[in-house]
């Protein structure tokens, strides 16, 4: 061998020796950026700024569960930068996560606040250190979706009993074809049993479409002597039949800003609540008091009254205080349902006065407007604010000051 080709293989043995040995650090250099990464607690760029722009509850936690990154809306179930993650549910996910390191999602209970609340979790690994956690509170679509099969339920329950007795007088009229008076009879039933049938489904649709998310339409300024007088007309003839007398007073001209057929629908269920559960003779009172801001409209009866441990669920859908009554006078169980509904859809409230023996009064209270303009173009003033009276004036007579 020369020394030219000495050269060569020594060149190449040399190159071998370089390349091997910058292959080395090469792989070296990447096991320590890897473990650099691995023990490292430093966000990914952009991360903060995300977090910053959700809407949704998320954090970012490391190995030892500390929060060190978090969305506004997470303090609300406290959830905090450099604190540790709450929630014993919530810490075995991410645990979980962490050695499958493989997404997952759970539901479970979070605390917020005082309350507990329904949401669903996801964790997932975002470095080998820090893990994502996304949680969306579900529990306002759980009670809506709850509302939805109770409603659907119920519905149906109630409906069985009007199409069952329908079904079971046109059997009881095909069998009596001979007897002329058996046939009116059944005939007078199926026709009672019918209307019943149909003011259900029409307070049913009317409780839907009020609880449905859209929004009033017809808004205009409404007169709310115009709304009681037309309660008053729609009940006259039943109160007439139960000898009962319905007394309108207080204060006249006052105007509120909603949808008439609405707000007149729900004082007449009121009205007809009232005279149902009023005994023979009565007097059922339908009062307004308004001042500059506020306006009142109270149906009082001096019927059977509610006891105190059911004034909280007679808003409730199909619920009745007196079920026998309730059947005797046809009763659905959905007239003060809509009118919690309407009045909470007019940005108002209802409030329930009741005594056993001593009667009740149902008091609606809306936002007072001006009304409208005449033909000079002047328009209704406000009432003035009533001076005040003792706190202790409306548990001693609660119809005082409504009937005048």
């Amino acid at each position: 061998m020369d020394s030219t080709q000495l050269a060569l293989v020594s060149l190449a043995v040399g190159a071998f020796i370089g390349g091997a040995v910058a292959g080395l650090l090469l792989v070296a250099l990447r096991v320590r950026d890897r473990a650099r990464v691995d023990a490292s607690l430093e966000l990914p760029d952009g991360t903060r700024a995300v977090l910053q722009g959700m809407d949704e509850v998320a954090v970012v936690v490391d190995a030892s569960l500390q929060i060190v990154a978090a969305s506004p809306p997470a303090e609300l179930f406290g959830m905090t930068e450099s604190f540790s993650l709450p929630g014993d549910e919530l810490r075995s996910l991410v645990r979980a996560v962490r050695r499958a390191e493989v997404a997952e999602t759970e539901t479970m209970r979070l605390r917020r606040g005082v309350e507990l609340r329904l949401v669903t979790a996801r964790a997932s690994v975002i470095t080998p250190r820090l893990t994502l956690i996304v949680i969306r509170d579900i529990t306002e679509h759980e009670r809506v979706e709850e509302m939805r099969r109770d409603f659907v339920s119920n519905t149906s329950h109630e409906l069985k009993t009007p199409v069952g007795a329908v079904t079971l007088l046109a059997e009881a009229i095909e069998s009596a074809a001979d007897d002329p008076a058996q046939v009116r009879y059944f005939a007078g039933r199926l026709s009672a049993e019918a209307s019943r049938l149909g003011q259900l489904t029409s307070r049913i649709m009317n409780l839907s479409r009020l609880q449905s998310a859209d929004d009033l339409t017809e808004l205009r300024d409404v007169s709310v002597d115009e709304v009681v007088t037309a309660a008053i007309a729609s009940q006259s003839i039943a109160a007439e039949s139960a000898g009962i007398e319905i007394v309108r007073g207080g204060t006249r001209h006052a105007y509120v800003r909603g949808d008439v057929q609405v707000l007149t629908e729900a004082i007449a269920n009121l009205v007809a609540n009232a005279v149902a559960y009023s005994p023979t003779g009565a007097q059922v009172g339908v009062g307004v008091r308004a001042d500059a801001d506020v306006v009142e409209i109270a149906v009082t009866d001096r019927g059977i009254g509610i006891p105190e441990n059911e004034q909280q669920r007679v808003f409730e859908r199909f619920y009745r205080a007196d079920q026998a009554r309730s059947r005797r006078t046809g009763g659905t169980g959905l007239g003060l349902s809509i009118v919690k509904h309407a009045v909470q859809r007019h940005g108002g409230e209802v409030e329930l006065w009741s005594r056993p023996g001593r009667g009740s009064t149902f008091t609606v209270r809306l936002a007072a407007v001006e009304g409208p303009a005449d033909d000079k173009g002047k328009r209704a003033k406000k009432p003035k604010k009533p001076k005040k009276k003792p706190k202790d004036a409306r548990e001693q007579s609660p119809a005082k000051g409504e009937l005048s």
